[in-house]
């Protein structure tokens, strides 16, 4: 029998639930902060929306070693709720856990990611210098070069990346010395050695 109520629940969660909220976590454990959990690859998007429902609330249980292959009969299947290898999945165009036929699947493999980086090392071994320590800085940051947005947008830039509109009032700027930046020891010894060159000339 519905009310026909709508809109938010009445009582609004003020924050998202946790589980095992009061158990403290082992970091070396698969799931810690020395051992994340890998990426899903190889599943369908709706596969890939279930085994992430699972490590979200708690339910995920890691593969302790390799599991058999229900194509291939070999012990190939290393992430968890995978029932067929890369191998296999990817030479019957289905998905890896509901092996289901599937236009496309979410993520690669590790060894096409190894031999990718394996060939951007070998591109960033062979390139200039410059080229390549651009390359690093670009990888670093996580942007490639084609999101990179030049710093200054407008034509006004005095203020932003140079104080003066020109060198000449830079120069002028830099040459006046004001008296509360005067430093009184310096006064002190310019002013003896003003005395003493007098003295100098005085007994000539």
């Amino acid at each position: 029998m519905s009310t026909g109520r709508q809109g938010p629940p009445k009582h609004q969660n003020q924050f998202a639930w946790k589980p095992k909220l009061g158990v403290k976590i082992n970091e070396t454990e698969p799931g810690g902060r020395f051992r994340p959990l890998s990426e899903i690859t190889g599943v369908c998007p709706r596969c890939r929306e279930q085994i992430d429902w699972k490590r979200r609330y708690g339910k995920y249980k890691a593969l302790v070693e390799p599991a058999k292959c229900q194509g291939c009969s070999k012990r190939n299947v290393r992430q968890a709720y995978h029932n067929l290898c890369f191998g296999c999945a990817k030479e019957q165009d289905v998905c890896a856990k509901c092996r289901a036929h599937v236009d496309y699947t979410v993520g690669r493999d590790l060894s096409e990611v190894e031999a990718e980086q394996k060939t951007l090392e070998e591109a960033i071994k062979h390139a200039r210098e410059r080229d390549r320590r651009r390359l690093l800085r670009e990888m670093n940051k996580g942007k490639t070069k084609s999101s990179a947005v030049p710093a200054t947008t407008t034509k006004e830039t005095v203020g932003d990346l140079f104080p003066n509109k020109s060198l000449e009032d830079y120069a002028n700027k830099g040459r006046v010395v004001r008296p509360e930046k005067i430093n009184v020891v310096y006064v002190k010894t310019v002013l003896k050695i003003l005395a003493g060159l007098v003295v100098f000339v005085g007994n000539y």
